[in-house]
């Protein structure tokens, strides 16, 4: 049965309602949204907007912002998650919010991100996730490392299906780091890893860390 925070997608079309449903059985979102702290929080690159309804789904006390720079998945979520009135959605970057909202949010979350972002740009983009954050305030990031396994490879073509072919997805670039390369790029841009989670049970090496700003 589908999670009941999927039905505000019932209204979009079937290929968009497939989409919805595929992004939360290949990756641990509810897992991911029930680490979320706070009153404020942002999803970056929330796409059609899932990990914003379950951000959302019995937490009507919460306020929760979706970014993304690809019009087309916003609009999908403005026509379906986007009707809460705790929710608010822009297609727009990440540094471009930080510069109208520093310390705003209690949690600012990327998943499966900066996978599609050039490695040239995760510094830029993570210091900006650091701004948009309020003292004490928690990064939550999730992407797929590159641990050498058959499943990583898998995770890249499926990347590559979407992008290239599919055209389902925007890209800067395609890659994923080793465990070690996230905790030094986190380090370098101001955060200290808190702790790092692996999820077993799925098709990709999906792995989460929680930091704060040092």
């Amino acid at each position: 049965m589908p999670h009941p925070s999927l039905k505000v997608f019932d209204s979009l079309p079937l290929k968009e309602r497939l989409f919805v449903r595929g992004r939360l059985a290949l990756a641990p979102l509810e897992a991911l949204a029930a680490r979320a702290e706070g009153a404020r929080i942002l999803d970056v690159g929330c796409g059609h907007g899932v990990l914003v309804a379950l951000l959302t789904e019995g937490h009507p006390e919460r306020s929760v912002v979706g970014i993304d720079p690809d019009e087309r998945k916003i609009a999908w979520a403005k026509a379906s998650i986007g009707r809460n009135t705790n929710v608010e959605l822009h297609a727009c970057m990440i540094e471009a919010l930080a510069a109208e909202r520093p310390a705003t949010f209690d949690s600012v979350i990327v998943a499966d991100v900066l996978c599609l972002v050039a490695r040239t740009a995760w510094p830029s983009f993570l210091r900006a996730a650091r701004r948009l954050l309020r003292p004490g305030g928690q990064l939550l990031l999730k992407d797929a490392e590159n641990d050498g396994s058959w499943r990583v490879t898998k995770a890249l073509w499926q990347e590559r299906l979407m992008v290239r072919l599919l055209r389902r997805t925007h890209a800067s670039g395609i890659g994923f780091a080793s465990r070690a390369e996230w905790h030094d790029v986190l380090a370098a841009t101001g955060f200290v890893v808190d702790d790092t989670t692996a999820f077993s049970g799925y098709t990709a090496p999906h792995v989460l860390f929680t930091a704060h700003a040092a």
